[in-house]
């Protein structure tokens, strides 16, 4: 999965937004809450690593693989970081991806669910 790719699913998960910031990271919020987000970050790094939300089950299972690890600063919420594109199939990034935007807009408010229709 290349970048644009990434963009273009998860610009298609209901009413999500992409802010660009944190030195160029594309970050995809539902509700104002990060739920995914991708960059080229580290010194010489020439692929972009994705970062998502995870269960606990999933992140304890993704971790143990080769090219993923927990992400910085945000591991401790079981973020996971991919530090290949290759890491996973397209397919399973999707899966993972869309299951980090059912939780985080689970944990939104119901008036902020029914706000953005979800």
């Amino acid at each position: 999965m290349d970048l644009d790719e990434f963009d273009i699913y998860c610009d298609g998960l209901p009413a999500t937004e992409m802010v660009v910031q944190w030195g160029g990271a594309h970050v995809w919020k539902v509700g104002g809450k990060v739920f995914a987000l991708t960059s080229k970050w580290g010194h010489g790094t020439k692929d972009f690593k994705i970062g998502f939300k995870a269960s606990e089950m999933a992140f304890t299972m993704l971790t143990e693989q080769s090219d993923i690890e927990p992400s910085p600063y945000l591991g401790r919420y079981t973020w996971v970081q991919l530090q290949s594109p290759n890491a996973l199939s397209g397919e399973d990034i999707k899966a993972y991806v869309e299951a980090a935007h059912s939780m985080v807009a689970a944990k939104l408010t119901r008036a902020k669910r029914a706000e953005l229709g979800l």
